[in-house]
């Protein structure tokens, strides 16, 4: 079988709800990410086989295919399709597994996996909520409700339940917060994003215009203190919106190629895809799958987690990396070096794509080999990638 190579990485900087990203319509936040993708390695974008696009609320100005209309909106040829894939918050992750196959198979030799979620203009969970509200139902039916009886299937409540399983209390979860802070801010100001980040431009409400090149999320001066004060979600409980990723605005692309697409492009892979999976588990406490998911990469790649030199695994909730490094005994120095979600963002769909930039360069900075990503999926699944740097 070919093998896949990741050519190019990258991604916008996240913007905060409400924040410097949301004036960009995420057809045009997407379009523009990929632009920059294409422009790191010089060619013919009529070489581009397909654009695959991640995204998780895929309604209002995130519906009808945005994959397809992200990519006309980049300027690629008319003759470049598009698509759009619904992982949930795994979904541009998938986007890449299903970029790599395509090459690994010989389909295609040159694809952009990509992700895009604006979420202050398409709120989490408005393309279900809305059509329920004007009585056009819901995904639960009576075969679901007859399974797992009438509870909703809810992030929030799984992130309470993960930690109670795993015995985490609130303060663990804040410290573990505050880490992702620092780190994320020491990485930033370092320039450790910067092979990653596509300048974008925004104007401010007093019409200034100024390049966004810097994750908005970061607290540079956050505390412990600071981070304590946050109340709980709910009543008695450790999850706050202080020890869970941020609502974010963002996009991420990657180009993946075959050895034929490396060729014809001229580009310079940056990494090879080593392994990839995706595995299902309980939906309603959802959020630890990354564990069982990544022992059974582990096994069929025929690695140990020693193996590993760097892992991004995206921080959902403070909970979830938590468990992750207590059930797999990886060596927590190596997990989100440059900070996570809680400091960066979440922007849903674009998260998989974003994570493994991320990968991809710190990797590259450290003369690490391989890689690991995993994440959280709403109904209870998780995908892992690994990838050698090249």
């Amino acid at each position: 079988m070919a093998e896949a190579y990741i050519a190019a990485v990258a991604r916008s900087a996240g913007g905060r709800r409400g924040g410097r990203m949301a004036g960009w319509h995420p057809t045009d936040l997407a379009g523009a990410v990929i632009r920059g993708l294409l422009a790191r390695s010089e060619f013919d974008p009529a070489l581009v086989d397909d654009v695959i696009m991640g995204c998780a609320c895929t309604g209002g100005e995130q519906g009808a295919n945005i994959g397809r209309y992200a990519a006309l909106s980049a300027g690629l040829p008319e003759t470049v399709p598009g698509t759009t894939v619904d992982r949930q918050c795994g979904s541009s992750q998938q986007a890449l597994h299903f970029a790599a196959a395509s090459v690994m198979s010989g389909l295609q030799d040159v694809v952009v996996a990509a992700g895009v979620e604006s979420m202050t203009r398409v709120p989490m969970g408005l393309p279900w909520t809305l059509p329920a509200k004007h009585g056009f139902g819901t995904y639960r039916s009576p075969g679901l409700d007859a399974r797992y009886g009438t509870e909703p299937f809810s992030q929030f409540s799984g992130a309470e339940k993960l930690a109670a399983k795993y015995g985490f209390d609130r303060d663990t979860l804040d410290r573990f917060a505050l880490e992702s802070h620092r780190k994320a801010a020491a990485a930033a100001d370092a320039g450790r994003f910067a092979d990653e980040i596509v300048p974008l431009n925004v104007t401010l409400e007093d019409g200034a215009t100024v390049t966004h090149d810097r994750d908005e999320g970061i607290r540079a001066d956050s505390t412990l203190e600071k981070i304590g004060a946050v109340k709980t979600l709910t009543e008695g409980g450790v999850i706050t919106a202080a020890n869970a990723s941020q609502i974010c605005d963002g996009a991420a692309a990657l180009l993946v190629c075959s050895e034929a697409g490396l060729k014809a492009t001229g580009a310079t892979p940056l990494a090879r895809i080593h392994h990839m999976s995706v595995l299902g588990g309980d939906p309603m406490i959802m959020l630890d799958t990354p564990i069982a998911a990544t022992r059974r990469a582990l096994a069929k790649a025929g690695m140990a987690i020693d193996d590993i030199d760097l892992f991004e695994v995206n921080e959902a909730f403070a909970s979830v990396p938590l468990a992750w490094l207590q059930e797999t005994g990886a060596d927590p120095a190596r997990l989100n070096v440059h900070g996570g979600a809680i400091a960066l963002g979440h922007p849903l769909g674009a998260s998989g794509a974003k994570l493994m930039a991320t990968l991809v360069s710190a990797l590259g900075q450290r003369g690490g080999r391989y890689g690991l990503q995993t994440m959280c999926e709403a109904g209870g699944m998780a995908n892992v990638t690994i990838v050698e740097r090249l």
